[in-house]
């Protein structure tokens, strides 16, 4: 068990067990479709958090998809939000199975009513042009040198509001600073790595859902740094609206892996967001993109 994990002990709002909320339960009621179900997340605002939806829906997916091939790309999209205390139906629809590609469709679900939907790809080992664009994560401050949360923040564990920050299955350390109470001066990009809190015993579908879950914890925040907007800002809200990931080499969660994110544009309420992940060799491993939408107070 980490230290930040002990730090939790007695504590009104336990961090979740990352492998406990990937872990869903087959029905075995399928018709046209493969029906699964997912453990809730209970959040203090009541509201389902977009990355644990995104995760579940991967795993459900991935379930059905063919042996030996793995995401390389998924596009979804929230359509309402969801009751953190209520468990989830993922729906899948087999829409294709070719030569060299898998595509499922997963939609979740509660009382009936869609809360995201979203398409995903799948393919086995090829041969093929080999390129990227790496890292030298070395010339960046390394992990072990950053406060955590719980670091700055645990001493305020007690406060339900904040345990939503400092209870995630995930150890995030921002190479800018967070911005939680202070967003300092206003830049459109950042750079935080993360590794899930817990060892993650699984193979490369469980690491992929398990990074599109810790992906959208972040997604906003260039947004928000961009005009020096802390989380703490009074009456500001904001919701995911879409989400893509491409998943281009093998990497585990459990291990650091650097995620930079820059913010190219905000309008209308809404803000895009786009981030890499690296390993610690500086290998380019995802990629994703979002928009999310944020307002404050008139």
């Amino acid at each position: 068990m980490t230290d930040a994990a002990k730090t939790m002990h007695g504590d009104e709002v336990p961090a979740p067990n990352l492998a406990e909320m990937l872990a869903l339960a087959n029905t075995e009621a399928r018709t046209h479709y493969d029906i699964f179900t997912g453990p809730a997340m209970p959040t203090p605002h009541g509201r389902a958090f977009g990355g644990q939806v995104l995760g579940q829906a991967l795993m459900a997916a991935g379930l059905t998809a063919p042996e030996g091939r793995e995401i390389h790309s998924m596009h979804g999209y929230f359509v309402r939000p969801g009751d953190s205390h209520t468990p989830m139906t993922f729906e899948i629809a087999r829409l294709h199975d070719g030569r060299s590609f898998s595509t499922r469709r997963a939609q979740a679900y509660q009382d009936g009513a869609v809360l995201m939907s979203l398409i995903a790809s799948y393919q086995g080992p090829e041969e093929g042009l080999d390129h990227q664009d790496g890292l030298d994560t070395a010339e960046i401050a390394q992990p072990e040198s950053l406060p955590s949360v719980w670091d700055k923040y645990g001493h305020l564990t007690g406060e339900r509001r904040n345990s939503w920050v400092l209870n995630r299955p995930f150890d995030f350390r921002h190479v800018e600073g967070d911005i939680l109470v202070d967003a300092g001066e206003p830049r459109s990009n950042q750079a935080v790595w993360l590794k899930s809190r817990e060892p993650l015993d699984g193979g490369q579908a469980l690491h992929s859902a398990a990074l599109a879950f810790a992906s959208d914890y972040l997604l906003l925040e260039p947004v928000a740094r961009r005009h020096g907007i802390p989380w703490a800002t009074p009456g500001m809200s904001a919701a995911s609206l879409d989400h893509s990931m491409w998943f281009h080499r093998p990497f585990r969660v459990d291990e650091w892996l650097l995620y930079t994110l820059e913010s190219p544009t905000a309008q209308s309420g809404r803000g895009l967001a786009h981030g890499r992940f690296y390993d610690r060799s500086g290998a380019l491993v995802a990629s994703v993109s979002q928009e999310s939408m944020i307002r404050f107070p008139r």
